[in-house]
């Protein structure tokens, strides 16, 4: 989806479909810090995936183990501090900043019990932020 989008539109969508085994996906940009000769907000692809319980998403997990929500944030280096780049750190730490939020705000408005958060690492992106902010100070 692109601009600014009606939640309520995007739910009617979904609503066209259920099932146990049927995943909804939902792909659009957000604002975030990025370098290109210098600092400016840009769009960065994002996408959210919801699992019900019996879709196979792909993971080594059975049904009912795997995640019920995955976030897709993209190339790594929005998040993964930058400190060879002048002024790099505050605002790698303001995208960073941005994501939680996000997380925090899907997690109080969907009864989710299992989340992963991927960039195109494929690594555990949690795992991953939390080792580069043990050497920052992002709080």
């Amino acid at each position: 989806m692109n601009g600014p989008i009606d939640v309520s539109e995007v739910l009617a969508i979904f609503n066209d479909y259920s099932g146990d085994d049927i995943a909804y996906r939902l792909e659009t940009w957000w604002d975030l810090w990025q370098y290109n000769e210098d600092w400016s907000l840009s769009p960065a692809r994002i996408v959210m995936s919801c699992f019900e319980p019996e879709f196979d998403n792909g993971s080594e997990s059975g049904s009912g183990e795997q995640e019920d929500l995955r976030i897709d944030f993209g190339v790594d280096s929005h998040y993964l501090p930058q400190t060879e780049i002048a002024g790099g750190a505050k605002l790698i730490e303001s995208n960073i900043k941005s994501l939680l939020r996000l997380v925090h705000e899907l997690d109080a408005a969907l009864p989710v019990e299992k989340r992963k958060l991927e960039t195109e690492s494929g690594e555990n992106f949690a795992d991953r932020l939390q080792r580069a902010a043990a050497g920052n100070r992002i709080q």
